[in-house]
């Protein structure tokens, strides 16, 4: 008897269900460890997140928000948002980030920051990141073959045969070229010499190129190392130069480091060419130039308003210019790479410390003790995980999380979207002319 009742099972006592969503669950602690809030991160102007959901799904919940203001953006971002995703293609000043109430990283798909307010994002506890080492490949080649459009006058001879022209003999030939020039034995300057200004310098030397270069900011010794020539000042490189290639980060000091001015200092007949950033180039001097022949020939990959529009560009009716539209550093290898970088980024802010575990972190600088955000880590993850702890940055997030429940859903679509953009983007390096521009020491040396 006594072992039939061993033998028959026992009744566990019943449970209720739970009464309201926040009751704990009776199943307790998965075995991976208790379910956790995920951080919300956002990409701000784009559509496209196929690349970064594989990287993100674990750890966040990655929406589009598809705007190009802060005003496109959805409140929920905005409120809840602790990481963005951001091109080129939106701007974020002061006042567009007090919009965003939790937000603690913000990673540019690209190397160039110019259109955000670093500082003031230092000043809230916002780390902003950049992705510096992608495209430089892409960026050197275009430009490489930009170079030789204008030397060798391809894209207008091309031009001319689409058009129906028929040239015959040396007269005819002579007309249609005109312009076109040897390249061994010229003098090619580059205006800052980072990643992609060291990347055309290495090809122009294979062409014949007498490569030289101005960068302030760079130890002594990089010439020797490259086999070029280093300048001292801007004028010096401007003077000695029959094509100046710009490779520089835009900032307030160096705007229209191409001016009326500088280019008087550059040789009569010279060759221009910027696929770095667009405000480094004036214009409307760059136009007078062009028509007058003190520039022979320019090559424009970046403008000062994009997208670019020729027709109602001080720029329409140069005679010897070629403009392409922010592209020198596309491939599709190069995007997709741009893409993963910019996702890991953001992932080493999730699972490690921000700012100190960014590898990219362009504005540590203007972390103050009394930020309005301080730079805790991201809420949402148990202490200890990959040896860190997350702490909520501020109760009122801390209260938010909590009350939702981490009610975010890794589908996209729930979160709405706004308005399609393009990326653009590229890597460069920096400069300054004391004696025309006193620029302040950037962060760092690479653009687009």
């Amino acid at each position: 008897m006594d072992q039939k009742k061993l033998l028959q099972p026992i009744k566990r006592p019943r449970l209720e269900a739970p009464t309201s969503m926040y009751q704990v669950s009776i199943r307790g602690p998965i075995p991976n460890g208790p379910m956790q809030p995920r951080p919300l991160i956002a990409l701000l102007d784009g559509r496209d997140c196929s690349v970064e959901m594989p990287i993100l799904k674990d750890v966040a919940t990655v929406a589009f928000c598809d705007a190009q203001s802060t005003q496109e953006i959805h409140e929920k971002v905005l409120n809840e948002a602790v990481g963005a995703l951001m091109w080129h293609t939106i701007t974020l000043s002061k006042e567009d980030l007090e919009k965003f109430k939790s937000l603690r990283v913000i990673v540019r798909i690209g190397s160039g920051y110019d259109n955000l307010d670093v500082k003031a994002a230092g000043d809230f506890g916002i780390a902003v990141c950049n992705v510096p080492g992608y495209g430089v490949e892409e960026v050197a080649d275009s430009t490489v073959c930009l170079i030789l459009n204008l030397y060798r006058r391809t894209y207008w001879l091309a031009n001319q045969v689409k058009e129906g022209k028929k040239i015959s003999g040396p007269e005819q030939l002579r007309e249609a070229a005109q312009g076109s020039a040897r390249i061994r034995g010229d003098t090619l300057g580059i205006v800052g010499l980072g990643r992609v200004g060291t990347a055309v310098a290495l090809r122009a030397k294979v062409f014949g190129f007498n490569v030289i270069f101005y960068d302030p900011y760079l130890h002594d010794g990089v010439e020797k190392s490259l086999g070029i020539t280093r300048v001292y000042t801007l004028q010096d490189l401007l003077f000695q130069s029959d094509c100046v290639s710009l490779h520089c980060n835009l900032n307030e000091h160096n705007t229209h480091l191409i001016n009326d001015f500088t280019i008087k200092q550059m040789r009569p007949g010279a060759f221009l060419i910027n696929t770095a950033r667009g405000g480094l180039v004036d214009e409307h001097a760059l136009a007078a130039a062009l028509k007058d022949g003190r520039i022979r020939a320019a090559a424009l990959d970046v403008h000062e308003n994009e997208p670019f529009s020729l027709s109602t560009s001080p720029l329409k009716d140069c005679p010897n210019l070629i403009c392409t539209p922010h592209s020198a550093f596309y491939s599709e290898q190069s995007v997709t790479e741009l893409r993963e970088m910019a996702a890991t980024e953001i992932r080493r802010a999730i699972v490690g410390r921000i700012p100190d575990g960014l590898r990219n972190c362009v504005n540590k600088e203007y972390f103050t003790t009394g930020s309005v955000r301080p730079p805790y880590a991201f809420p949402g993850y148990p202490e200890g995980m990959n040896g860190a702890g997350y702490p909520f940055p501020n109760p009122a997030a801390a209260a938010a999380v909590a009350a939702l429940g981490g009610v975010h859903s890794t589908t996209m679509d729930q979160h709405p979207a706004v308005s399609h953009s393009t990326p653009h983007s590229t890597p460069h390096s920096t400069l300054s002319d004391s004696s025309i521009h006193n620029m302040a020491k950037p962060e760092n040396s690479e653009v687009h």
